[in-house]
């Protein structure tokens, strides 16, 4: 048994609506879809191979949406940890497809999750530079 299968049979993944599965990541319809067509890429084991896979999926489905046009782009996101918004504690990726109109202004994109600082371009502020030592 997966760590997935594991996590749906005990209830702690939620998750219900299996649009396509492989041995790396299951892909499942988001239950509050953000646009049409929102996905969720799951790992069927909590390692960081099978998450990877999860975004090489991900950026597939959407680049291949926008080739054959169902949609104009897409954005490719995870909440990590309750602070960044995750509710369903087992990992997973977000896909949401994104069409002209969706919202008034896209600019900034996935810089939206603080939405006042969303819009970069409309801010006199300057940016925060923290140093970071890898």
């Amino acid at each position: 048994m997966t760590d997935l299968e594991k996590a749906l049979n005990e209830k702690t993944a939620p998750w219900t609506e299996i649009e396509y599965r492989t041995r790396q990541f299951w892909v499942f319809r988001d239950a509050y879809p953000v646009t049409q067509g929102h996905l969720l890429f799951v790992p069927t084991s909590q390692t960081a191979d099978a998450l990877f896979e999860c975004y090489r999926g991900a950026y597939k489905f959407g680049y291949e949406g926008v080739q054959n046009g169902q949609w104009e782009g897409f954005n490719i996101g995870q909440n990590i940890g309750e602070v960044a918004g995750q509710t369903v504690m087992y990992p997973h990726v977000h896909m949401i497809p994104r069409r002209k109109g969706d919202m008034a202004d896209p600019t900034g994109g996935v810089r939206h999750v603080i939405p006042e600082k969303g819009n970069y371009k409309k801010t006199k502020e300057q940016p925060i530079v923290e140093s970071v030592n890898w």
